[in-house]
């Protein structure tokens, strides 16, 4: 049984992102056809590199608002992808009155950073945007952290890991969100006797693109009692990131006395979530639970409205 692949790749899919904003945007008309109405912000530099976050807000926000918000990291198997992945997310969660954003990381085929450096910059993406929570019109105290596959590894590891902080980090600040929104996270690095059978000779091979002992960077070996709330979405016909990896998180979220739902998709592969625009439903099925899960917690309010959102053209 795989439980991750080195190789990992899920496509930001633009012409697909392009085309639901292009749909939206004779009802949203502050929106446009891509993530050029976001506002860019550079929460961390590195030397001459500067990472950004892309936010998107409702319509009639204002910086006086205390809006829940949520920050999605793009998959990519810590080696690719781009913050467009989560583009459709953001746009319909900002129509539902969230401060929605999408982050950028470090990966190794553009910066050639091992793992640790990406769970660094992913828990200073949340400390950045809950020392900017005034100004950008959110509530501190209603933060979440979403994520797929790579991303959703890395959205667990700002909320259950306690170091691999960046220096230039205020640790005053604290990085744990406040719910978490995992899509076919990776979250088994290292052998666990919650698993049956795992792939050490996958693990040594990574060894050495981690930066860190594997144990330190696998979210199932650091649940602990007050973890966030948390949502997984996974298929169960994913062979990159077998379902038995999020039960086996979820049972040792729940053994802890957190709250922990897994959703289960029948027939359902990696990456099944992202938008299609030929065929919505997976997107439409994985957002309204998404949006359900933040109504649950006080978040929003109403019923779901993605299918309105989506528009789609099939029955």
């Amino acid at each position: 049984m795989v439980f991750f692949s080195v190789a990992l790749t899920l496509n930001a899919q633009p012409a697909a992102i392009n085309a639901v904003a292009a749909r939206n945007v004779a009802a949203r008309p502050t929106e446009t056809r891509s993530l050029g109405d976001a506002r860019r912000e550079i929460y961390k530099a590195i030397g001459d590199l500067k990472l950004s976050l892309y936010i998107l807000t409702p319509s009639d926000h204002k910086p006086s608002d205390r809006r829940p918000a949520i920050v999605f990291f793009f998959g990519g198997g810590w080696t690719g992808g781009t913050p467009m992945q989560f583009a459709p997310q953001c746009r319909y969660l900002a129509s539902r009155g969230m401060v929605a954003i999408t982050a950028d990381y470090r990966v190794f085929g553009r910066h050639g950073t091992p793992v640790a450096k990406c769970v660094e910059d992913a828990r200073s993406a949340i400390r950045w945007v809950r020392v900017n929570a005034a100004r950008l019109g959110i509530e501190p105290k209603r933060i979440a952290a979403g994520g797929g596959s790579a991303g959703g590894h890395l959205a667990a590891c700002t909320a259950l890991l306690t170091n691999f902080d960046a220096a230039s980090d205020d640790l005053s600040i604290s990085c744990v969100p406040d719910a978490l929104v995992l899509f076919n996270p990776a979250l088994v690095l290292a052998p666990s006797d919650r698993i049956e059978t795992f792939p050490a000779e996958r693990i040594e091979r990574l060894r050495g693109r981690l930066g860190a002992e594997p144990e330190k960077l696998s979210p199932l070996h650091h649940v602990r009692t007050g973890a966030p709330p948390t949502l997984i979405l996974h298929g169960k016909a994913d062979q990159v990131v077998p379902y038995r990896s999020a039960e086996a998180f979820a049972e040792a979220m729940k053994q802890a006395g957190n709250r922990c739902e897994l959703v289960g998709y029948d027939g359902r592969g990696h990456g099944f979530f992202n938008y299609r625009d030929a065929r919505p439903a997976d997107f439409i099925a994985t957002t309204r639970e998404m949006d359900q899960f933040f109504a649950s917690l006080g978040w929003l309010t109403g019923p779901p409205t993605v299918e309105r959102f989506v528009k789609p053209t099939d029955p």
